[in-house]
């Protein structure tokens, strides 16, 4: 019974040792939509965003202040923040998911992976699986994925004036730079 212990806790000590913690990088997350319609292109960028990525268990996490997305006229600016995301009711949006691939933290390559978590935008929540690539580089990590999010399905209201103005389904964009984390 002792050498069976004595295994379980050299198993568990050598799969947390292997283990890394890595956090965003300083403005090393952008998240960016686009949105178009024969009428009018809008797009805004937000690189106020944090992630980290556990790689023992292939978990993400995402917060998005909802706030800082940029747009290139301040009048859209104030009507997404106002009108549509609701930011008073809702600063933030939300991902928190799991990597369905193994991927060896490692060895440097490109790997091309899916996520499956809970999107949180506007107060609704909803699975999504979400596509994209995972380039290991030295140490440093990089997350790239583009997937579309449609206003219905988080309960994002446009009015019927400006329905020509604004796609039913958003182009998301996120480019993600990691750096492992080291405790201070």
């Amino acid at each position: 019974m002792k050498h069976i212990l004595s295994l379980g806790l050299l198993l568990s000590i050598s799969v947390f040792s292997n283990a890394q913690i890595y956090k965003s990088k300083d403005k090393g997350v952008v998240v960016s939509f686009f949105s178009t319609t024969p009428i009018e292109d809008i797009d805004a960028t937000n690189n106020a965003c944090t992630s980290l990525l556990n790689s023992a268990n292939d978990t993400i996490v995402f917060k998005i202040p909802n706030t800082e997305f940029v747009f290139p006229k301040s009048l859209m600016q104030e009507h997404f923040n106002e009108n549509y995301m609701e930011t008073s009711k809702y600063p933030n949006a939300t991902f928190k998911g799991k990597i369905n691939e193994d991927i060896d933290y490692t060895k440097e390559g490109i790997y091309k992976v899916t996520c499956t978590g809970m999107l949180k935008m506007h107060g609704v929540e909803q699975i999504r699986t979400i596509e994209g690539t995972i380039t290991v580089k030295s140490e440093e990590l990089t997350i790239v994925s583009n997937f579309n999010v449609k206003l219905v399905d988080h309960k994002i209201d446009v009015p019927k004036l400006i329905t020509e103005k604004i796609a039913e389904s958003i182009l998301v964009k996120i480019n993600a730079k990691y750096s492992p984390y080291k405790k201070k």
